[in-house]
């Protein structure tokens, strides 16, 4: 659930027993491997921790800073569920429906951050039948909130969910269909995935500051954040404060927020009516600032007096919902426009068998309103979403005050997502305590204008997460860059070149290419499926050792010139084919000149022949080498093969 953000600022007792929020209820731990389990309490308390698989307890000290840690061996083959027992004189907690199995990070920008769905963007092939389907009570994920930090955080936000029907929808799409491979072929094992991503970001915001020193291209930023760090001025905290600083003028200055217009008994009957979901248009078209919502709904007789669940699809900006006059639940920070939201609706908000909602929404700039789909906005009995009742319709809509006289919501101007190390730090740090697998990471997109300098740079971003971890060379897979009309000339091809170059300069890794499922016009393909799948088939030829996974398309082995033809050799090319029974087509060649012109392929064996009529005696052969160019060729296993070049020629 996302919680109101009052509630997030109440102070906390920091003598108390208190646990990270990877650690709780319904979580995955790593099956068969020592696992850390952590937390604060008052410094010198004793903390015994004792899990249902083991007969004995771990025991701790909390240190002066009041943290502790201690090791939990986990077994191979007691997935659970199983309950720890964590005491001390600080407090206890039990953690209830842990399961023990494989665990999974989820890592990068926006194709790996978007939503199995319904609704946001462009949708995902097959998403809503697959989120329907999505009854795995032993799968579970944990969304990491976004977060920027000049230095290392040691919590984030978030909670482990059972994947249902309902959180599926909200669940990375291609980490959930990685998952859900990962369960079919390994029935009986519980599977943990860890979102951990942000769109649009680059890959030097995901990379720890110390591999980035080593670097050298990066000294003035990393300067300018040590010099914040010295002087104390927090760029999340002094942003933080600025947005509280902005929040509290919306109250004073809104209308709707002074006048009471969240109230149960306020009259709306003069305000206009609006269908929900959908983005702001027509007159509103060019609004910035708030919009006001309201609606009464009938709650059938049978939920009795139980609490319930409002869902309400993506909004964009933020938002605050008020059930019966009462607070309900809020979404307020930044960067969190395609995240479906879920507000506890308590019984006490009732009046008779009707509650009346308000919902005040934020834009902050840009396009605004509720981008679901009508499936996505409805309320239900919690713990019952069979019974749900639909809140899409008609709503009763009031403008509220305008960006203008609000002021440019706060963003930190020279440190955000994608200053190096906000992201490690904010992100990916509170993360690399917890056991886990491996990694399975999408992003390259933003970082295509600097295809040289992510040569170097992804290795090292992949060394800082291995480093961080402790766990050796833990698998890591990535997702090569779909084709798309970037406008960037050869630059997406050889960013897709620098990913491939990867798989030597990093071990124990895996590419999942997606030549044959990209779109010219859609930086976000669709056929998610297809690349959760298909790195799942790393892992699965790999770390789990199954038989029968050919994990890589074709891979150019040499090159060799014959006359006037071009015989391109390939790795695992067994069975290799022209994707769809299609003409091959995307190649060229080259002859000394480094001209390059179209040319004829056909297959021979495990061997490709090219050859061009402008091109008498060829030097070099390149494919799919135009930044939209869709792949042709496959091996036997339906794999597709990655653009590539025979040649080191300059850009």
């Amino acid at each position: 659930m996302l919680i109101a953000v009052l509630l997030a600022l109440l102070p906390q007792d920091p003598s108390a027993l208190r646990l990270p929020a990877l650690v709780g209820d319904h979580m995955v731990l790593q099956r068969d491997a020592q696992v850390r389990i952590w937390g604060w309490a008052k410094p010198g308390n004793p903390i015994s921790v004792l899990p249902s698989w083991m007969e004995h307890q771990e025991s701790a000290v909390a240190g002066d800073d009041g943290s502790w840690s201690l090791m939990l061996k986990t077994p191979a083959d007691q997935p659970g569920p199983h309950v720890i027992e964590i005491s001390s004189p600080s407090g206890a907690r039990t953690l209830s429906d842990v399961l023990l199995g494989e665990v999974w990070v989820c890592g990068g920008q926006s194709n790996m951050e978007w939503t199995l769905g319904p609704g946001v963007g462009n949708g995902v092939e097959g998403g809503a039948e697959a989120a329907a389907a999505a009854d795995y009570p032993d799968m579970r994920w944990f969304d990491v909130a976004h977060a920027v930090t000049l230095a290392p955080m040691s919590d984030s936000t978030g909670s482990w969910q059972v994947v249902t029907p309902q959180v599926a929808p909200r669940m990375s799409a291609i980490g959930f269909f990685f998952g859900a491979a990962l369960r079919r072929e390994m029935p009986g094992v519980p599977i943990g995935l860890i979102g951990c991503n942000w769109g649009g970001t680059l890959a030097e915001a995901w990379t720890s500051e110390e591999f980035l020193a080593k670097r050298g291209d990066f000294d003035l930023e990393l300067a300018r954040i040590k010099a914040a760090r010295a002087d104390g001025a927090n760029a999340g905290a002094s942003v933080a404060a600025m947005q509280r600083a902005w929040w509290e003028k919306l109250e004073r200055t809104d209308e709707g927020s002074r006048s009471g217009w969240a109230a149960a008994d306020f009259d709306d009957s003069s305000w206009e009516e609006a269908q929900l979901p959908g983005s702001w248009s027509g007159e509103l078209a060019g609004h910035d600032g708030v919009v006001w919502y309201r609606r009464t709904v009938e709650i059938p007789e049978a939920w009795g007096k139980h609490d319930m669940v409002a869902e309400l699809g993506a909004i964009d900006d933020c938002d605050t919902l008020w059930a019966g006059g009462k607070p309900s639940g809020a979404t307020q920070q930044d960067g969190a426009w395609q995240t479906p939201r879920q507000y506890e609706v308590y019984q006490e908000s009732l009046i008779g068998r009707r509650v009346t909602l308000a919902l005040r929404v934020v834009d902050t700039g840009g396009a605004g309103g509720l981008s679901g789909p009508p499936e996505a906005l409805r309320i239900y009995r919690h713990g019952q979403p069979d019974g749900a009742v639909s809140l899409a319709g008609p709503w009763k809509m009031k403008r509220g005050a305008t960006l203008g006289e609000l002021g440019e919501f706060p963003r930190q101007a020279w440190f955000n997502q994608n200053s190096p190390t906000a992201l490690y730090n904010g992100m990916l740090s509170p993360v690399t305590r917890y056991r886990i697998r491996g990694a399975i990471f999408y992003q390259g997109e933003s970082n295509v204008s600097r295809w040289h300098q992510y040569r170097s740079l992804f290795p090292d971003m992949v060394r800082s997460w291995r480093a961080a971890w402790g766990q050796g060379d833990f698998p890591f897979y990535w997702v090569q860059i779909a084709p798309f009309n970037y406008g960037a000339g050869e630059r997406p091809a050889r960013l897709r070149e620098a990913q491939l170059l990867a798989l030597a300069a990093i071990p124990n890794s895996g590419m999942a290419v997606t030549m044959d499922v990209g779109d010219p016009g859609n930086i976000h393909p669709i056929q998610k499926e297809v690349v959760g799948e298909r790195l799942a088939r790393w892992a699965l030829a790999g770390p789990y050792a199954r038989s029968g996974f050919e994990a890589s398309g074709p891979m150019l082995r040499a090159a060799e010139a014959k006359g006037a033809e071009m015989v391109l050799h390939f790795e695992h090319a067994a069975g290799l084919q022209s994707l769809g029974g299609t003409t091959l087509a995307n190649f060229t060649l080259a002859g000394e000149d480094k001209v390059f012109h179209s040319a004829e392929a056909r297959i021979v064996g495990d061997t490709v022949v090219l050859r061009s009529a402008e091109v008498s005696a060829p030097a070099a052969a390149r494919y799919c080498w135009g930044e939209a160019d869709a792949g042709s060729l496959a091996n036997g296993a339906g794999l597709p093969a990655s653009s590539f070049r025979s040649d080191d020629w300059p850009e």
